[in-house]
């Protein structure tokens, strides 16, 4: 059809249809059914009659006259359609005649050739029967000269025999004169009663012997392969050599081979060990020593070199010796034999390759050497085909195992390492100049440490994922995956290394040793390293290890929270004995500037002394290098006015003084008894993870340590006032360290409590006159 009648809309296409079933008079009600109103000009029952009477009454005469027109352009329409439909219902007519016509005339022809056909076949069965009846009586007599023809190609062959046999030998194709031999030994052995058989049997047999001891020579050699050890055995067994006696020289000889693969082997470990190894010019093994193989070039000669051939020698001998014999005495015996010899050479095989492999444990790449024992372990499943009742996967892991621990080992000793060179880096920067003078800013050093050990331990992870690639099969075995990734990765490195952590942590805190004289800023921030480690560091290194390496959640692992215990308490002692140290530190000045000192006979005091400076300079000191790593903590709330401090403190020398003048029992029982019912100091009491208990616990040990001094002492008038001045000295800067300052109120009372006591002339400065002296000092 033309474009414009594939475009035209369905409704009109309908419409038109409908027109040409009209015109052809077929009846609409076959196809849905038409309008049964007459006056329906497009219905089946339309009347013009009553039609026309309708417009007539119903329509004006310029109606009428419009309708006509419309009506004639219908028409018009219709008779336009028509023709198109007829000529184009005319050119398919035509093409489908053509069509017809075609194929009438090729049917034709079809038919022609068929019958020539059938002509041409009917011609041959004529023909071959006519040859058919013209050989049939000459079937039998040429029947009879085939066997005939047969007879004598055999006896030609068997008195032909002993010239192949000979020719056979001398071109060394000893497989094609056993074929010849075995071939006509039947015919022979039936037929030895004539005489001429028997000539030709006796002269084969010699022939054969003599093969027999060419190929036990052949047999004998060292240079013959496994292959043509093979071909020899089989040889000698078609012509009935004793299976037994053959068996035990075809493993004899092989077990000589294997053996010079696995001396190369050996001699190939030598190298990598830094021996030299005993060349010899018989050896075969020598191939191996060109250059030193790394473990991928190792296990696959050895797969291709000792593997090789002991799968041949299995595969020979079953083919020899246990599947051609109806004898089941014989096969036992062959099949035991066999079992102790693969067994007894390939724990030799397995011995070097875990020496082999000890050797890859201090490399730092683990691809190679992952690659090296799966291509290990897919051969030994290969083998396991060979020789069913064994299983040397089983042991081939055992060896992938030991590999994988052995590395994990390596990177734990790895790890302990690095965190030594850390902890070295760290005391040797605070030993230099600028860590002396305490301007080294102890939060890098801390950050540093913590990064590079997570750093570590996050490579040392990504290495040691290797060995569970999916593409690795011993990776898939659960004997190897559940103890690799649970008891060595997790337990073994992750765990192991945080439990060497504490270990060398609580060695700080150890008296004597090299550990035990650690500078105490290191032990500051090993203590608040270990906090860090129990509060987010070992829980993001466990999830992350257990993320990565797909854990048993039923294996019997460390707990997190048992580790973190652990951690704690470990930050808990070192914090406790950098307090120790360093108020040991300070109390020692303090022991010394009392026992060197003549208190008897003293001047008047007329300034602080140095020690006192000193002790002041070294508490802010370690409260700068505690705050850099710990935060302030809580205080008591109580007054901060120092004026309001000295005042306070004035006074109460000032009545102190006035008691110690007269001094009574009375004053005595009194002062006793307020002791009695007052807070007691824990001096050497654990301290809190904050700077103000740290600084606390220091300034507790130090001024107990002071108060003792003073007590094994005797003073003078002006020693009794130089403590007043020192004390006084000291409560004006030690009470912003502590959590309560109370606590150094109390210890300096004592303090000057007991010098008076001690005091031969116990008379005090006034408190101005020592305000004024520590003012100026």
């Amino acid at each position: 059809m033309s474009t414009a009648q594939e475009d035209e809309d369905p409704e009109q296409r309908r419409k038109r249809h409908g027109m040409l079933k009209m015109y052809y008079g077929l009846d609409g009600n076959q196809d849905g059914g038409a309008s049964l109103d007459p006056c329906d000009i497009d219905g089946a029952h339309f009347k013009p009659d009553m039609y026309l009477s309708k417009l007539i009454q119903e329509k004006s005469l310029t109606e009428l006259m419009d309708k006509e027109s419309e009506m004639l352009k219908q028409i018009r329409s219709l008779d336009s359609d028509m023709q198109t439909l007829v000529y184009e219902n005319y050119n398919k007519f035509i093409s489908a005649t053509d069509t017809i016509r075609k194929m009438k005339n090729d049917f034709r022809k079809m038919e022609d050739e068929m019958d020539h056909l059938a002509t041409n076949m009917t011609r041959i069965t004529e023909f071959s029967g006519n040859v058919s009846h013209t050989l049939d009586d000459r079937r039998q007599q040429i029947t009879k000269l085939a066997g005939v023809h047969s007879l004598l190609k055999k006896l030609q062959f068997l008195f032909e025999l002993p010239a192949r046999l000979n020719k056979c030998i001398e071109m060394k194709a000893y497989s094609q004169a056993v074929r010849y031999y075995t071939k006509a030994q039947r015919v022979l052995l039936q037929y030895q009663h004539m005489a001429s058989f028997q000539g030709i049997n006796s002269d084969c047999s010699k022939i054969i012997q003599e093969m027999v001891a060419i190929l036990k020579e052949q047999f004998s050699n060292k240079e013959c392969s496994p292959r043509e050890l093979a071909e020899c055995v089989d040889l000698l067994l078609q012509l009935n050599e004793p299976a037994e006696h053959l068996c035990d020289e075809f493993l004899a000889h092989a077990h000589q081979k294997l053996d010079d693969d696995l001396a190369g082997l050996q001699e190939q470990i030598a190298w990598h060990r830094g021996e030299t190894p005993i060349k010899s010019h018989d050896n075969p093994g020598q191939q191996y020593l060109n250059t030193p193989m790394d473990v991928l070039e190792f296990v696959d000669s050895g797969c291709n070199g000792f593997l090789s051939n002991m799968c041949l020698v299995i595969a020979s001998y079953n083919d020899m010796f246990l599947k051609i014999h109806d004898n089941e005495q014989l096969e036992s015996m062959a099949l035991k034999k066999l079992v102790q010899f693969v067994h007894a050479l390939m724990e030799q095989y397995f011995d070097t390759v875990k020496q082999r492999i000890q050797l890859e444990r201090e490399t730092g790449d683990n691809t190679i050497l992952v690659r090296a024992l799966d291509r290990f372990h897919r051969r030994l499943q290969a083998m396991n085909k060979l020789l069913p009742d064994t299983d040397f996967s089983r042991a081939g892991t055992d060896i992938v195992s030991s590999a994988a621990r052995d590395r994990v080992d390596h990177y734990l000793d790895s790890l302990k390492q690095h965190f030594a060179d850390c902890l070295t880096d760290v005391r040797q920067t605070l030993a230099s100049p600028r860590g002396k003078d305490a301007t080294v800013n102890l939060t890098e050093l801390l950050s540093g440490i913590q990064l590079n050990m997570v750093e570590q331990v996050k490579s040392v992870l990504s290495n040691l994922q290797v060995f569970i690639a999916s593409d690795i099969t011993f990776a898939m075995k659960p004997y190897f995956r559940g103890a690799f990734c649970t008891a060595g990765v997790r337990e073994g490195l992750v765990v192991g290394f945080v439990l060497h952590l504490t270990q060398i942590c609580q060695e700080f805190c150890e008296a004597g040793g090299e550990r035990g004289s650690a500078p105490p800023p290191l032990l500051l921030i090993l203590s608040r390293l270990c906090s860090d480690y129990e509060s987010s560091t070992i829980s993001y290194l466990i999830t992350l290890t257990e993320e990565q390496f797909d854990m048993d959640p039923h294996s019997e692992m460390t707990s997190i929270a048992d580790l973190c215990g652990e951690v704690k308490v470990t930050a808990q002692k070192l914090l406790n004995h950098f307090v120790k140290v360093q108020g040991l530190a300070i109390s020692q000045m303090l022991r010394k500037s009392v026992e060197t000192r003549d208190w008897l006979n003293t001047i008047e005091p007329r300034n602080v002394r140095a020690v006192m400076k000193r002790v002041v300079e070294d508490i802010t000191s370690i409260d700068s290098q505690v705050g850099q790593l710990y935060e302030e903590g809580v205080r008591k709330e109580q007054s901060s006015d120092s004026s309001r401090r000295a005042h306070s403190y004035a006074a109460s020398n000032q009545r102190r003084g006035q008691w110690t003048f007269t001094p009574s029992i009375d004053n005595s029982l009194i002062s006793n008894i307020q002791k009695l019912f007052s807070e007691k100091i824990e001096i050497f009491s654990a301290v809190e993870f904050s700077k103000v208990s740290v600084l606390t616990g220091i300034i507790k040990i130090s001024l107990k340590t002071f108060l003792e001094c003073i007590r094994l002492r005797i003073f003078g008038r002006y020693g009794l006032q130089q403590i007043q001045v020192d004390t006084y000295y000291l409560q004006l800067y030690l009470w912003r360290f502590v959590s309560d300052e109370t606590l150094v109120q109390v210890l300096l009372d004592e303090i000057v409590c007991s010098t008076v006591h001690r005091c031969l002339d116990p008379v005090m400065m006034e408190p101005s006159v020592v305000e004024l002296i520590c003012e100026r000092g």
